[in-house]
């Protein structure tokens, strides 16, 4: 028999731990990133955590019944975005993920100095056009069946009602399929002065 296709549908504050599941298992540029880090945690802490807590009406899970297997989630203002992570969401989780010694390196190091300084994520030549941005995450077994571009285009829509004019992301550039997929549904290189150095961002307009 095959599997059940899941079912797209709002966050529940009951689907919190297996966003972190889901945000960790792919966050190795799409791969696991267990073993990678001393403690993975810092993962969802900066990429998915504070959108379910500062903005959970923009977070569409995928529900195969057992469990969430996938998710779209973002913000449609990404500098108002970046304002509450640092005041509201970073005190609640500094203490877990101090920022990291001067000097200090490795994977784990990298990802803490991130969330203490995420705001420099925000790419102010964007907000005009393509203020919006997300986050887009499935394991394995949601891959290769669709529901990738049905969680993204329900996600779009949303935006679209709200009358958003377009929407960014970063890309690992190695994360080959994650561009294709973005290439596949429309979206286009951006450049713009501002932007972290070895940075892949694209863009579309809704």
């Amino acid at each position: 028999m095959p599997p059940a296709t899941p079912v797209l549908r709002p966050y529940r504050p009951t689907d919190s731990a297996w966003l972190a599941d889901v945000c960790v298992r792919t966050g190795l540029g799409g791969e696991d990133a267990r073993g990678h880090y001393d403690d993975p945690g810092v993962l969802p802490a900066i990429f998915a955590t504070p959108y379910a807590e500062l903005e959970p009406e923009l977070v569409l899970v995928a529900d195969d019944g057992q469990r969430v297997i996938g998710y779209v989630l973002g913000t449609a203002d990404t500098a108002a975005f970046y304002d509450r992570f640092r005041r509201v969401w970073l005190p609640t989780v500094a203490d877990r993920f101090p920022a990291p010694d001067e000097g200090a390196e490795g994977p784990d190091a990298a990802m803490r100095k991130l969330l203490h300084h995420a705001d420099r994520m925000h790419v102010p030549a964007f907000d005009e056009h393509y203020p919006a941005h997300l986050h887009i995450d499935l394991l394995p077994e949601g891959q290769g069946r669709g529901l990738g571009r049905a969680l993204l285009e329900t996600w779009l829509d949303t935006l679209r009602a709200r009358g958003v004019p377009g929407v960014h992301l970063g890309v690992n550039p190695e994360n080959t399929r994650a561009r294709a997929f973005y290439d596949r549904l429309g979206f286009t290189s951006l450049t713009a002065p501002g932007a972290p150095p070895g940075a892949v961002h694209l863009g579309l307009r809704l």
